[in-house]
């Protein structure tokens, strides 16, 4: 069964060269002209990618990845957006509101369809990761029941837990929400520079390099609810 991408822009002419191309890629696609239709969609066909514009009507891109990021269904979802804004603070803002990849317009159909390769490909290995990593925690309940399981695993995560402030344990909470820096800070009662910092002492702590891996480190390890 072909992969799905569902495609998000009010124009039509972009969403139809975009599905085109796509589709003679070998891919099953599925379009939306707005963020809440595009919302709507995402529950009904669980697509395994979103390619959307900011600029739209009823729901912006920005508000749709957000929204999409609350689900922890889809909190692992490759996200690409779309944009003919390609200002620092816009880039900035599409990262945190929870995109994978900021593409800026005008782009070659190519450059998309090599970006939608290498993410498709990352998030399946992620998938296949956690199917693993599920399998071995029945594997290891099993054992423990039997009374022969090594809890070296279990151990390691209850440490790196323990070694969480409560503050960053709060902040990475909101982070796997998909929460930006100022949002978490207004829930926190922080700056979002001090948020900055707490999430810069995760990525340190959990040895990983962005706030992407973070989450999937913290759903993987069990760090978050």
């Amino acid at each position: 069964m072909p992969l799905k991408i569902l495609v998000v822009d009010d124009d039509l002419g972009t969403r139809l060269s975009i599905s085109d191309y796509l589709e003679l890629s070998g891919y099953s696609v599925i379009m939306a002209d707005d963020g809440q239709e595009a919302l709507a969609m995402v529950d009904q066909y669980h697509p395994d990618l979103i390619v959307t514009d900011i600029v739209m009507p009823r729901m912006n891109g920005y508000e749709l990845v957000r929204r999409v990021r609350q689900q922890t269904e889809f909190r692992l979802l490759p996200v690409i957006l779309l944009t003919a804004r390609t200002k620092t603070q816009e880039r900035i803002l599409g990262y945190q509101s929870g995109c994978d990849l900021y593409l800026p317009k005008p782009f070659e159909l190519e450059e998309l369809a090599a970006a939608i390769r290498n993410l498709l490909e990352r998030s399946q290995i992620i998938q296949t990761e956690y199917r693993f990593s599920h399998q071995d925690n029945l594997d290891n309940f099993t054992k423990t029941v039997n009374g022969h399981n090594s809890l070296s695993t279990q151990i390691h995560s209850s440490q790196l837990l323990s070694s969480l402030t409560t503050r960053e344990q709060e902040v990475l909470e909101l982070l796997t929400h998909g929460l930006s820096n100022a949002e978490m800070g207004h829930q926190l009662h922080l700056s979002a520079r001090t948020v900055e910092k707490y999430v810069s002492s995760l990525l340190r702590k959990t040895s990983t390099s962005n706030r992407a891996e973070l989450v999937r480190f913290a759903m993987k390890h069990g760090l978050v609810e």
